[in-house]
């Protein structure tokens, strides 16, 4: 089978199985940004790009707040910023403490945590530090990797740690094409299923905050009849005014 047709059953599934939980997760996001609070996502190495997805692009609003952290993305293959410090790093427990104590995360906000595999330090840490603090959790992995042991010292992965679980489906290996002559297979998965969870949860909640007379600004494309380059302006300022109160916060 191609790779469009297995990641078209992916999808598939994640339509007929996950709608309650992200409809849950939307009420909650929902919450958060009425309340002016924020709707935190996090990611490390690819599951960066779920996070990037959904904020700030066309189409998502003020009050998502992807929580992205330049030691854990890549810039370069090798060397400096490249995979094989960011994979340590990764792994390495005790550090995303040391970034997120600079995030403005507060009791009553949502931080939903991105990992395919959900064991790595990095993700399993976030989940913990945000539950710690009376964020509502939410993880979006690959349960089947449950069946897999525990990396972090504690025991737990995201599944474990976070309120609610957003099943993806994707097979523990990830790349879903295998190749006749090759013994690897091709074609990573779990990235876009993430991604296509990102949106689900955007549109969602603006469903959810829609219905109760809510209307958040909305990034917009100039191609949009009635919008211009200009009319992102109200978001950009929007999200500066949740920084700002989310960090007094914090600090209170």
């Amino acid at each position: 089978m191609t790779y469009t047709r297995l990641m078209i059953d992916l999808l598939d599934r994640l339509d007929r199985t996950q709608g309650e939980v992200l409809d849950t997760v939307a009420e909650r996001c929902a919450d958060a940004v009425q309340n002016g609070g924020l709707i935190h996502l996090y990611g490390s190495g690819h599951s960066v790009i779920p996070t990037m997805d959904a904020f700030p692009r066309y189409g998502s609003f003020a009050g998502l707040h992807p929580l992205t952290d330049p030691r854990l993305m890549w810039h370069n293959v090798l060397g400096p910023g490249g995979v094989r410090e960011l994979l340590w790093l990764e792994r390495t427990e005790g550090y995303v403490q040391q970034y997120l104590d600079h995030e403005p995360l507060s009791a009553g906000d949502v931080l939903i945590v991105y990992s395919h595999g959900g064991r790595n330090a990095a993700p399993v840490e976030a989940a913990m530090y945000g539950a710690k603090r009376g964020l509502f959790t939410v993880a979006v992995t690959s349960v089947a990797n449950l069946e897999r042991p525990a990396e972090h010292s504690s025991g737990q992965r995201i599944a474990e740690v976070c309120d609610v679980t957003v099943d993806t489906g994707v097979p523990v290996e990830d790349a879903i094409v295998a190749v006749d002559g090759w013994d690897r297979p091709v074609g990573g998965a779990s990235t876009v299923v993430a991604c296509v969870v990102s949106h689900e949860i955007v549109t969602r909640t603006a469903a959810v905050l829609a219905g109760r007379g809510v209307v958040v600004p909305t990034f917009v494309s100039p191609t949009v009849p009635g919008a211009t380059v200009s009319s992102n302006d109200e978001v950009f300022a929007d999200h500066r005014r949740r920084l700002h109160a989310a960090e007094s916060r914090t600090l209170s």
